[in-house]
């Protein structure tokens, strides 16, 4: 899905998924991405961790599951993080020992949190200035009746947090703090969590706070300074680190990361695994710091530069991975802050220093198990950072290595599909196998196109399934050149290209188990289908013009249809008619900054806007898809925008608010394609280049023999068989008889839909039959040539 098919170049420019924190998980991702089985993308089959990767101009990302953040962020590898700077850190949970990571705004900056109700009196802070509001504040119960603070809005921001009384808060924090006793009993933490309230509102609303200018650039690093420069704050304590910890945080609200390195040096270097949980909480805070240091454009938080002034800084990183090796398991806080030390490649004057560095890291390791998280993660840093030097990290076999070990079933479906899994039971196997082969017939069913688009030779795809969005993150781009801020990722490839392999590299949705489902897994595959039976060339090409609406609607469509559920999002989308039907003919992929209005747009609105096509205009879709297997996207694009134009917008605004709200938008209606006539040869094996024959059997183990004759200059021959009982197998012989030992190409699904389409045959008698896998009845079968 999102998006499909979408060129490295527009890659980069749509929002990374999961970057927004404060929105719901999974905006991107449409329902139908479960399927039961049923950042910039490159992609290479071959390419080493490291190495270089030859542009492949269909690589395309997956929208990550609603549950891809719930149980296990801590794993993601370092693509999964936003490319966006990060809005000041969060408001506190109501527990002192677990503050909320939900820091993040979306795009239009929207606060997205609703603050509980609180029976806190705030009176006092929010009508006082000066000295009045510091001992307000001080009287206020730490942590409790701080937290309403963040959730003030309008005159109420404006008065408590305007840039005056925060200067005044700010300064009586850096009084206090000379004096600071390793804990709270001077009530400087309210002072803190204020200072950290003021910062979040600001961030997000702005117009109402004001501006924030040197006044308090200048009051807040004073404070920062008086606290860290107080011997008690570097006591290891619980006491102390309840208050350290929101310290560590107003670092990064007040952008400050590189005037106070020494403060995470220090840290780094003193870390260990038996700090109490307040003073560990203070090393997951540094995570943040780091970790937005980096991100930060132009190196607004000095981050970088303290790097170069210090390079130490990078040993004392090293060390406390080393030191606490012992402690990495996954979730653990070395491994969290530890995998950041990689960003330090993408600082050309500390590339050597930091090198040997990582190489060790890498290589100290398993590279699988509790410490894949640190390893994988610093080993995907070298690829973005360091590619095509993959030697020097001694990973350039990682892939050949890794693969065998983390992906070792091999599972064989058809000659058209294959699995190569990491733990699926034979069951799970089958089912999907029987999924995609089920939706094969009916995708053909529904679009009644007549075989592949012309040079494509994408006639077989492998279907990737790690074992969950954690396995995925962590090898899928050591394995396939990929990144991984996504869901999954398909690989067309280059379809003209002899031994192209297509591949969906995807994974479990986990978060629904006891159930076997592959995240995304039918959605996908229609793309594949898509690519091979409509879309002529390769990306490239197809996105001259917009040709989204389609692209993602029919797979939104085959996906729902298929599998016969409910599109619930896109039918609640079309009560709101946001869309006219001549609008959704421009959909390009990030369309809109909010990535809620460019999801519903490309996917739900997508599902809309094929399904009327499909139900009021088949003769149009006919149209256009002809021109799309042709490679004419100009002629396409001219036929949409000029010949239909708005001349359906008031029909479909009347589908949206009829057929949509009684009906769930109605069916998907299948092609009406008129039905061959039947042969009429005495010999009732001999078929012409255009009929059918009907009620054909055989027995288990035999055959229905056939053939037909082909004049020069027949570029295509279709050949397919439907209907019926039993399991009957489609084999195609060239000059010879079809058997299952002896034929040049066979269609072996379950059941009697069997499809070949054999480009360029040779003039004369060809050969075809239907082998009997199981006694079959009533099959017919149709030949059609072009």
């Amino acid at each position: 899905m999102h998006p499909f098919r979408i060129s490295r170049a527009r890659a980069s420019r749509l929002p990374a998924i999961g970057a927004v924190a404060f929105l719901a998980i999974g905006l991107l991702a449409p329902q139908s991405q479960a399927a039961t089985a049923g950042t910039t993308a490159t992609a290479t089959a071959t390419a080493t961790a490291g190495g270089s990767a030859d542009s492949a101009p269909r690589s395309i990302p997956v929208p990550r599951s609603p549950e891809a953040l719930k149980n296990g962020s801590r794993f993601r590898i370092s693509a999964q993080d936003s490319t966006e700077e990060s809005a000041t850190r969060p408001a506190p949970s109501t527990k002192a020992t677990t503050p909320a990571r939900t820091d993040k705004k979306d795009k239009a900056g929207k606060a997205s949190s609703a603050m509980a109700a609180d029976p806190c009196d705030l009176g006092g802070v929010l009508n006082s200035t000066g000295s009045a509001l510091v001992q307000e504040l001080k009287a206020l119960p730490y942590i409790t009746c701080t937290y309403p603070l963040f959730g003030l809005t309008g005159e109420s921001a404006h008065r408590t947090f305007r840039e005056a009384q925060m200067v005044t808060v700010a300064n009586a924090l850096r009084d206090a703090s000379a004096a600071y006793p390793g804990n709270n009993s001077g009530s400087i933490g309210q002072l803190v969590m204020f200072l950290r309230a003021g910062y979040y509102v600001q961030d997000y609303n702005s117009a109402a706070v004001g501006d924030y200018g040197q006044a308090l650039d200048n009051a807040a690093r004073g404070a920062l300074d008086a606290f860290f420069a107080s011997p008690r704050s570097k006591d290891v304590t619980d006491a102390n680190g309840e208050i350290h910890n929101e310290v560590i945080t107003l670092i990064d609200s007040t952008h400050t990361a590189g005037r106070y390195a020494g403060v995470v040096k220090r840290m780094l270097a003193d870390y260990a695994g038996s700090w109490p949980a307040q003073m560990q909480l203070s090393m997951q805070h540094v995570e943040w710091v780091v970790e937005n240091g980096f991100k930060a454009k132009d190196d607004a938080r000095g981050w970088r530069a303290a790097l170069k002034a210090d390079p130490s800084i990078l040993d004392a990183w090293a060390g406390f991975i080393t030191r606490n090796g012992a402690q990495l398991n996954r979730l653990d806080v070395v491994s969290n802050v530890g995998r950041h030390l990689g960003h330090a490649l993408d600082v050309p004057e500390l590339k050597d220093r930091v090198r040997p560095l990582l190489k060790d890291l890498i290589n100290r390791y398993p590279n699988v198990g509790p410490t894949a998280p640190i390893t994988m993660n610093l080993g995907w840093y070298t690829r973005q950072f360091d590619r095509g030097n993959c030697a020097a990290y001694a990973i350039c076999d990682l892939k050949t290595r890794l693969l065998p070990a983390i992906l070792p079933i091999q599972h064989h479906c058809n000659d058209g599909l294959r699995i190569n899994a990491q733990d699926m039971s034979p069951g799970q196997l089958a089912s999907t196998c029987t999924s995609l082969i089920g939706q094969d017939e009916y995708f053909h069913r529904v679009i009644g196109d007549n075989g592949p688009v012309p040079g494509d030779v994408n006639t077989n795809l492998e279907v990737v399934v790690f074992d969950d969005y954690t396995q995925y993150a962590l090898y899928a781009w050591a394995f396939y050149d990929i990144d991984v801020d996504n869901g999954g990722m398909y690989e067309e490839g280059n379809p003209s290209l002899p031994g192209n392999q297509a591949r969906f590299i995807a994974h479990e949705a986990h978060w629904l188990r006891p159930d076997f489902q592959i995240w995304n897994l039918n959605h996908e595959y229609t793309h594949y289908l898509d690519g091979r039976y409509n879309m002529g060339g390769d990306f490239e090409d197809n996105i001259t013009t917009p040709t989204i609406w389609w692209v993602e609607g029919i797979a939104e469509n085959i996906s729902f249809g298929y599998r016969g559920e409910r599109n619930a999002d896109a039918i609640a989308e079309a009560r709101k008619q946001t869309y006219k039907l001549s609008e959704l003919f421009d959909t390009v992929y990030g369309q809109d900054e909010d990535p809620e209005v460019n999801s519903a747009r490309v996917y739900r609105w997508g599902f809309l806007a094929v399904r009327y096509m499909l139900q009021e205009h088949r003769a149009d879709i006919e149209t256009v898809l002809g021109k799309y297997r042709a490679g004419d996207w100009d002629g396409a694009r001219t036929f949409l925008k000029q010949t239909i134009g708005t001349r359906y917008d008031a029909g479909f605004a009347t589908w949206l608010t009829t057929t949509c709200a009684t009906d769930d938008c109605g069916p998907l209606p299948e092609a009406q394609a008129p039905s061959a006539p039947l042969c009429t040869f005495a010999d009732p094996r001999q078929f012409s280049e255009n009929c059918r024959r009907d009620n054909l059997a055989a027995t288990t183990g035999n055959y229905s023999y056939h053939f037909v004759y082909l004049p020069a200059g027949v570029k295509q021959l279709t050949i397919t068989s439907s209907g019926g009982t039993g399991n009957a197998d489609l084999y195609y012989g060239g000059g010879s008889w079809a058997t299952t030992g002896s034929h040049l190409a066979k269609s072996t699904n379950a059941g009697n839909g069997e499809r070949l389409t054999i480009d360029n045959p040779p003039s004369g008698w060809v050969y075809f039959s239907l082998a009997a896998a199981q006694g079959f009845s009533g099959v017919t079968l149709s030949t059609h040539t072009k």
